[in-house]
């Protein structure tokens, strides 16, 4: 029996887009491997985010090769769409087993993998970005994940100064409701009780469709279509947080609350440089709004740390208004310089030294917050979906409604995986909880 392999980098796109060939592979009766020596082939679904994930594609690729040296091996994803002839120039001795799959043609991978394994046609499919429809992707469900994703939309029109990514993806494109509804509908027979709702750039959701919809319509019909579904929405644009988004997530029990925002920096200056469209008096405003209405949500943020000529005082801005706004915990970056975007062509580098030192600061700060966030809760009972396998030292892990990290003992639950736990001591990493269902 054949076997395939699939390494991936990067976003929850990416992932829902490898749970798609592992979907489509088993339906040619081909089994999924964790052992890559005895894979017939492997599929490596790269990232090309920052300079860093593409050089780590590449040694993914570079990995393959050496360690099986009879597989076909198949890169797609965003680093692929930008160095497709750099990877066939640089591994001409391997091009027979060598097979490059842009983004367009991500629907088609496995049966072109599959045609090509008996033949010997050209073995790059690279078409040129289009405003075609997102690629359709097909999950049965998600191997080794309690929580499944669902790719609503793909593609980017920001054009953020630091981001490759609408050159990788292209433009925003809405996958059709009924289809989504469909491929959530299976992921519930599949045995997964909590999808999240994710994307390029999510928060543009339904703006190409006829008739024009929004993110806000997407969660209120797949909540109502789905109750049984537990939702959660991921990165979402704060100039996209509209009062209907926010009293959907205040009204239906099951559409999670909990946002990620990214915020990037806290800084005029910077954000106009970003090409960011809000400032940050709007971003206090929008994060006020959503503890108005969801008093109760988890709110994420991510900065980008040491863009080009940030100074000392932009990055005290940056901190000040974390301070002051009510935020739950940071995912904190330092800016890496991505040949191909605007940013890359601006001077007045921050220096590494420095760029790291801010990082620790905010990680700091982020830490106090989570902290203080968790102690809102304590001797409370939340809904929480608890992970499949105990950890090393024998407890459950999960995340309760509103995003807390929860470990408790390890107890039966069978195939209920949503149960309810009482928050009873916090740790800088998590709530120590108990079952109470």
């Amino acid at each position: 029996m054949k076997k395939v392999f699939i390494t991936t980098l990067g976003c929850k796109v990416n992932q829902f887009e490898s749970a798609a060939y592992f979907s489509g592979f088993a339906a040619y009766g081909i089994t999924s491997t964790r052992d890559i020596e005895e894979a017939n082939f492997i599929v490596i679904n790269t990232c090309a985010v920052t300079a860093k994930a593409s050089s780590q594609s590449k040694q993914e690729i570079r990995k393959a090769l050496r360690s099986n040296q009879r597989a076909q091996v198949i890169v797609t994803g965003c680093h692929a769409e930008l160095a497709s002839k750099e990877l066939l120039k640089e591994h001409t001795i391997s091009a027979q087993r060598l097979q490059v799959i842009g983004n367009v043609d991500k629907n088609i991978l496995v049966s072109q993998v599959l045609d090509l394994a008996q033949s010997s046609v050209d073995k790059t499919v690279l078409r040129q970005i289009s405003d075609s429809p997102p690629t359709s992707l097909r999950v049965d469900h998600f191997p080794n994940r309690t929580r499944a994703f669902l790719k609503v939309q793909d593609g980017c029109d920001s054009f953020c100064s630091y981001c490759i990514v609408p050159y990788t993806r292209g433009r925003s494109r809405s996958m059709p409701l009924e289809e989504l509804i469909k491929q959530a509908q299976t992921l519930e027979r599949n045995g997964h009780q909590e999808i999240v709702v994710t994307g390029i750039h999510v928060g543009m959701y339904g703006k190409d469709l006829l008739p024009r919809r929004d993110i806000a319509d997407l969660l209120e019909t797949l909540c109502q279509a789905t109750p049984q579904i537990r939702y959660r929405l991921s990165s979402i644009e704060p100039t996209e947080i509209s009062w209907k988004l926010l009293t959907l997530m205040r009204d239906l029990g099951n559409f999670m609350p909990h946002f990620h925002i990214p915020l990037q920096s806290g800084d005029n200056e910077i954000l106009k440089n970003m090409n960011r469209h809000y400032s940050r008096e709007e971003f206090k405003e929008t994060i006020e709004k959503c503890r108005s209405i969801v008093p109760e949500a988890a709110i994420g943020l991510d900065v980008l740390v040491g863009f080009p000529g940030e100074s000392k005082q932009h990055f005290m801005n940056t901190q000040d208004l974390i301070q002051r706004v009510d935020c739950t915990y940071l995912h904190v970056f330092p800016y890496s310089r991505r040949p191909g975007t605007k940013a890359a062509e601006f001077s007045d580098e921050v220096a590494k030294q420095t760029k790291k030192q801010r990082v620790e600061i905010l990680r700091s700060i982020s830490s106090e917050k989570s902290l203080d966030f968790y102690a809102r809760f304590l001797h409370t009972k939340r809904d929480a979906l608890i992970e499949h396998q105990p950890d090393r030292s024998g407890m459950l892990k999960g995340f309760t409604d509103n995003y807390i990290p929860v470990r408790l003992n390890c107890t039966p639950l069978g195939n209920q995986r949503i149960i309810t736990v009482e928050l009873q001591q916090a740790t800088n990493q998590y709530v120590e909880a108990i079952n109470v269902t």
